[in-house]
């Protein structure tokens, strides 16, 4: 009696053990299954964040619901004193009212209050799609309400084999239309000549 009272209390144990390394086991496989948690949250200059978002999308719609401006950032920072958002190395895609697209760049990013304007800083970029002309400046601000773009830095306007230079540069994306201003300078390479093989009469 004493045998049969000794094995079945080793014989819990034993399943009891074997219960815990089950469930141990388990634990452990869930575990990479778990989200990452947050990163730290993020300090500057201008105050404490209430939110921030990774690896997003950001789609405006204008008064008649359509989409007129997408931006994708690896990390967007949104301050509340100030209402303004800061993106980490944006795209911009700007639709105007002819659903002609225009993409913009830069290193950083700045919505204004309202999300309006846009502005990109460092190494900034417009480039038109379909006219293959390509702005380049160190800040480049877009107000979205009426599609105006500028830049007050010194900009490179290029359209190959062209190119121009100028203080300052404006451009109306739903009017199609683009200016340089002030020390504008231009290269403007000659169009080359074809030969024709015709003969010329005597």
């Amino acid at each position: 009696m004493a045998a049969l009272s000794r094995l079945l209390r080793s014989s819990y144990r034993f399943w009891l053990l074997l219960l815990l390394l089950l469930l141990g086991g388990l634990l452990t496989w869930l575990d990479p299954w778990r989200p990452a948690p947050p990163g730290p949250v993020p300090t500057d200059e201008a105050g404490e964040p209430d939110y921030f978002l990774e690896n997003v999308r950001l789609t405006r719609y204008d008064a008649q619901g359509v989409a007129h401006q997408r931006l994708t950032s690896p990390r967007l920072v949104h301050t509340p004193h100030d209402d303004v958002t800061r993106a980490l190395t944006p795209l911009a895609h700007l639709i105007d009212r002819e659903g002609r697209l225009w993409v913009a760049s830069g290193a950083t990013g700045r919505l204004g209050p309202g999300g309006n304007p846009l502005t990109l800083s460092g190494e900034a970029r417009l480039f038109a799609p379909e006219e293959l002309w390509q702005l380049d400046t160190d800040i480049l601000h877009f107000d979205a309400d009426t599609g105006h773009a500028w830049s007050d830095t010194p900009a490179l306007l290029q359209q190959p084999p062209q190119r121009m230079s100028g203080e300052r540069f404006d451009a109306w994306i739903h009017d199609n239309q683009a200016r340089l201003t002030d020390n504008v300078r231009g290269h403007h390479p000659p169009a080359r000549r074809t030969a024709t093989n015709e003969e010329s009469d005597p």
